[in-house]
């Protein structure tokens, strides 16, 4: 082939995504998310799609449609074509779960070359949440604001003695990789994070749900609604619709359903004991957190719950 034969390239920009490079959206008392750089657009998307059948079609009407069908029908190396990188400020603890979604490239900084960053999360009075009985991994309401004063007098007291332990140790020539063993949970640390959309948007599906905790998913929100939502709409949007509005049907969910709309309460009510949701009697005495999902879905479909 001649040179001739190929098309020029022009890197892909998105001036609505260009206008906020490094540009620091707040989350929490001190964290922050920014973007660094990125990789590609919507246009981008639809090329790697199409390429697997040549030019193929190039409208743009027909761009949105193709980005819904990929998203819907769950494709993801179009959607990998792209990537976006990031700086971020997190509190530590947040962060464990945050590295935890493995497909990325992450350059954290290092409290064993360098002094951790003089900055701890602080939590107002009435900000201090109570666990949650059914959720052992959750929380579930606020405690009153006399125990929330007491316990944020008590975490000042914490942090500003643990910044001060571990100053002392810097001061006295203790190495930096030992000063640091007893700093707090609460303390920030900064990162890279660079990610495709693929990766990105599994990732905000999880970190963007009510499930999640509230602090990552402040983080979550501000990179999907602040950054994701700009640099590509039409994938955006998709995801939307497709994964965090939509909702999955079990074997069981789809049967039930059915039964109602065939034959009302008393038939659905069989099946979910046969299935084990309910107990032999009818009742919702025994725990089942398959069959409170379910509630949750038929209320939202705008069923009456049928036992």
């Amino acid at each position: 082939m001649q040179q001739s034969d190929f098309e020029p390239i022009s890197r892909i920009s998105v001036p609505s995504l260009d206008a906020i490079l490094g540009k620091p959206f707040p989350v929490l008392d001190d964290g922050f998310v920014r973007l660094v750089d990125y990789m590609g657009s919507d246009e981008a998307i639809v090329q790697a799609a199409r390429t697997s059948y040549g030019k193929g079609t190039k409208k743009v009407s027909e761009d949105r449609g193709l980005i819904r069908y990929l998203m819907r029908h769950r494709h993801s190396t179009p959607f990998e074509m792209c990537e976006v990188k990031f700086h971020i400020r997190v509190p530590m603890d947040t962060w464990r779960q945050w590295i935890r979604h493995r497909m990325a490239n992450v350059n954290e900084y290092s409290t064993r070359y360098s002094v951790a960053i003089d900055s701890a999360q602080t939590t107002d009075p009435g900000r201090w949440r109570v666990q949650s009985v059914g959720n052992r991994q959750g929380s579930d309401g606020y405690l009153d604001l006399d125990k929330g004063n007491h316990l944020t007098e008590k975490e000042k007291e914490l942090q500003s003695l643990a910044n001060s332990v571990y100053q002392e140790r810097l001061d006295l020539g203790v190495a930096r990789e030992q000063a640091r063993k007893d700093l707090p949970l609460s303390t920030y640390t900064e990162a890279y994070w660079k990610i495709d959309l693929h990766n990105l948007l599994h990732f905000l599906a999880l970190r963007m749900d009510d499930h999640a905790q509230l602090e990552i998913r402040l983080f979550a929100k501000t990179i999907g609604e602040e950054i994701v939502s700009k640099w590509v709409p039409n994938a955006w949007e998709a995801f939307l619709d497709y994964r965090v509005r939509s909702l999955s049907l079990t074997q069981y969910d789809k049967d039930i359903i059915a039964a109602i709309n065939r034959s009302g309460k008393e038939e659905a009510k069989k099946l979910a004991i046969q299935f084990g949701l309910l107990d032999e009697s009818g009742t919702t005495s025994k725990k089942s957190r398959e069959r409170d999902e379910l509630e949750l879905k038929l209320s939202d479909l705008g069923f009456a719950i049928p036992w």
